[in-house]
């Protein structure tokens, strides 16, 4: 009786997209990796050189400068992923509380109506930049830089012609603003630690921001749109619309950051803002993020804005010449370029 052999068909390349990789793999592919390790040795390095750096009233300082930047680094880092990126947030920020000081101090209102008004008015300047790009294939560059200009002049021009200073009135004394500082500007205390009220609002939208991204429908269209436009439009995604709603999104965050500094401080300086579209970015260029869009994460965003924010005060508290922030905001940018592009390559070459 004969036995019949059965033989295997040789096994045949291993499909990519099932391939196991291990936890030391997927941890090195993740975006923000760069940003954690630089973070971790500067916290080291100012423990070491600063003596006051680790007691709690200056890293309670540490956490609010971070703050102020990171959330607006957490829009521009979803902006930048989608491929786009806005040099009007900076001078947006001041728009939005010229806004609502103005027009609740001119008419009388309820600080309120002033708040509603600037909400109302930055978003029409977010759907404007948006839409002006995908109708006219402009780059994101030149459209934004217009909005900057036009907002900087505004800005001055605006509040000379009504108040006949470059600054507006305190508004201390109106009503809302009590209720405003305790959303926008408060003070809390937090295990005995003096804590502002935006390093809780930071974390909140970071959250935010990565559950769109990891868990929703929307934040796929973000990731398509920034790696590659037509071919996401190919396949359905609505790229014209995602682009306009992160530009909105950007507007939101001006806003947020305008009624805090609105209500922390009551009155603004028209001149503010020139300048810090830059430190957004650099948040979130350290963070992980790329310029050519399509990689990045809203973690990533808030760990870079945290080495600025240890960087800006470790400084001081060590007693170093200021003069050489710039200076390091530079170097920073530039190895934060490059390992973000290595890291990405490797995670690429691993899959």
């Amino acid at each position: 009786m004969s036995q019949t052999v059965v033989t295997k068909p040789p096994a045949g390349p291993r499909d990519e997209r099932v391939a196991a990789r291990s936890p030391l793999q997927r941890m090195i592919a993740r975006p923000e990796i760069g940003a954690l390790v630089g973070a971790i040795v500067l916290f080291i390095l100012f423990a070491v050189v600063a003596e006051t750096f680790l007691e709690p009233a200056a890293f309670a300082t540490v956490l609010y400068s971070s703050s102020t930047i990171g959330i607006m680094a957490v829009a521009v880092a979803l902006l930048m992923i989608g491929g786009e990126f806005d040099l009007s947030a900076g001078v947006m920020v001041t728009t939005a509380a010229l806004t609502a000081s103005m027009v609740s101090y001119q008419l009388s209102l309820n600080l309120w109506v002033g708040v509603l008004v600037s909400l109302v008015v930055v978003l029409a300047l977010g759907w404007f930049n948006g839409f002006l790009l995908v109708r006219t294939g402009l780059p994101s560059f030149i459209v934004t830089l217009s909005t900057f200009f036009m907002l900087a002049g505004a800005n001055l021009g605006v509040t000379k012609l009504v108040t006949g200073n470059v600054a507006t009135p305190s508004i201390a004394d109106m009503d809302g603003f009590a209720l405003g500082k305790t959303i926008f500007a408060a003070s809390l205390n937090v295990f005995g630690i003096s804590l502002q009220i935006t390093v809780l609002w930071w974390i909140l939208f970071v959250v935010l921001a990565t559950w769109l991204l990891v868990r929703t429908r929307a934040g796929n269209w973000i990731f398509a749109v920034g790696g590659a436009a037509p071919s996401a439009r190919a396949v359905g995604v609505p790229v014209a619309r995602t682009k306009i709603a992160l530009f909105m999104g950007v507007a939101f965050m001006a806003w947020f950051s305008g009624m805090h500094l609105l209500f922390a401080f009551s009155t603004v300086q028209s001149g503010e803002g020139v300048g810090n579209e830059f430190l957004f970015i650099i948040a979130a260029v350290v963070g992980g993020c790329l310029l050519t869009g399509g990689y990045g994460s809203a973690i990533g965003s808030a760990i870079g804005a945290l080495i600025f924010g240890m960087a800006s005060k470790g400084i001081i508290y060590a007693r170093w010449d200021p003069d050489w922030f710039r200076f390091f905001l530079g170097a920073m940018l530039l190895a934060a370029t490059v390992v973000n592009t290595y890291v990405r390559r490797r995670a690429e070459a691993s899959k």
